[in-house]
């Protein structure tokens, strides 16, 4: 008989399950924006989801406790998995324009995931203007990051090789659970010291204990309950350039940017913010696999500056994130404390800290989609917006980064109450784009 594989959740897993029992949910997702959608109705989105459903094992397991002894909890295939509870309809709310679609989008990803069920849907989404639709795919951090919801998203478009797949397959038995519990626990006492030694690293490159305290300004405070989004585009090709062109990458012209738009918006607040504390998640993944997914991103806090020449603010920051980024590959400070951590999140702690920390002013999360155009159910994706909610505190800011096709897009969500001047700082990201693109002529 062959051995049952184990599919269990990892310690950073566990932590993000344990920061989602607060009020908010931590959940993420893209809205893919579709060209207009003629023969692609509800009952085909589903054949089409359901038919590449077994390239992703996790998508039709949910999360159980283990047995007694067993260990932390395991992902098991679910008997009763049914596609239409997970891929399901919406209406956009009037008039179907694409702020009403951003909106809708974001209310979707807002709405928390049941638990007891593979925690993802998928919506579509009718009712746009010009006969158009879109789809918004949502996943409960615990079950990927932003590189596994990436590989997701690419086996469920068109020109993804299929995979059949026995389903459902028998669960560990608790014996088997024990066994692979206790081997783990003799390898974690085997890997004390390098534990210690990248909980050290990790912590290093998200600030170290005692960081500086993030300048004092309006961009840090007490949190409403509603978010609002805009959306910011920019070309990929001379963005990439001009930071080529001075030793940095794409996503250190994003930061320079970044800063640069809030420094802005914070002088028509007469405030004078001159560099920014900004926190980016580091994937520790060579690759993305559809197969393995999970969480495998660690935090690497910046100090950004928002004044001075273009060209000099890109390779300081080129600088400083080669001199911290190997830091940050490691397993992040929440995973190395396992389950302190996730006690500390579940008496509400690590929330309390979010919303009283000093560390950050804003996040920004980049990840790289699709380099060409692709399609869903023959039906062009024309454009690709990220999202996400939760877990951001007293950041009344914060940027989720997705490029697709030869394009960059930024959204931008905000605290509603504490940032009525949102579409002054998208348009103002979108300036501080157009400016780095220069430094590429």
């Amino acid at each position: 008989m062959s051995r049952i594989q184990v599919d269990r959740a990892s310690p950073t897993d566990r932590a993000f399950l344990a920061m989602g029992t607060g009020d908010g949910p931590v959940q993420f997702g893209v809205l893919l924006l579709l060209g207009p959608a003629r023969g692609l109705d509800l009952a085909r989105v589903r054949q089409l989801i359901g038919e590449r459903l077994p390239a992703v094992p996790r998508l039709r397991r949910r999360l159980v406790p283990a047995p007694w002894g067993g260990g932390g909890p395991i992902w098991v295939d679910d008997p009763g998995f049914d596609v239409r509870r997970h891929v399901r309809p919406a209406v956009c709310a009037p008039p179907g324009d694409r702020q009403a679609v951003f909106d809708t989008a974001l209310s979707l990803v807002s709405a928390r995931l049941p638990r007891e069920a593979p925690p993802w849907s998928a919506t579509f989404l009718t009712g746009l203007t010009g006969g158009e639709a879109a789809l918004v795919v949502v996943l409960d951090h615990v079950l990927a990051d932003g590189v596994g919801g990436l590989a997701v998203l690419a086996r469920l478009v068109d020109g993804a090789p299929a995979v059949a797949a026995p389903f459902p397959r028998p669960s560990p038995d608790a014996p088997a659970l024990r066994r692979e519990a206790l081997a783990g626990r003799l390898r974690s006492v085997c890997r004390i010291g390098p534990a210690v030694r990248a909980l050290f690293a990790s912590t290093g490159a998200a600030g170290g204990l005692h960081p500086p305290r993030a300048t004092a300004c309006s961009l840090l405070g007490p949190a409403g309950p509603r978010r609002r989004l805009a959306v910011v585009r920019a070309e990929l090709a001379p963005l990439r350039a001009a930071a080529h062109r001075h030793g940095a990458s794409v996503n250190d012209a994003v930061l320079v940017a970044v800063a640069g738009a809030l420094h802005r918006l914070l002088l028509t607040r007469h405030e004078d913010v001159r560099a920014f504390a900004v926190a980016v998640p580091v994937s520790g993944r060579a690759a993305a696999d559809a197969s393995h997914l999970g969480n495998a991103v660690s935090p690497l806090l910046l100090t950004v500056p928002a004044t001075g020449d273009v060209a000099g603010r890109l390779a300081l920051v080129a600088a400083r994130v080669r001199a911290s980024k190997a830091a940050a590959t490691g397993p992040p400070p929440i995973a190395v404390l396992g389950a302190l951590f996730r006690l500390s999140a579940t008496l509400g702690l690590y929330r309390w800290y979010l919303d009283h920390q000093h560390r950050m002013h804003t996040l920004v999360s980049h990840v790289r989609g699709p380099a060409g155009p692709v399609t869903f159910g023959g039906v062009p994706v024309v454009e690709a917006v990220p999202l996400s909610v939760g877990a951001s505190g007293n950041l009344s800011v914060v940027f989720e980064v997705l490029s697709y096709a030869g394009s960059l897009v930024v959204s931008v969500l905000a605290d509603a109450a504490r940032c009525p001047d949102l579409d002054a700082l998208a348009d103002g990201l979108a300036a501080q784009l157009a400016l780095v693109c220069r430094e590429s002529r």
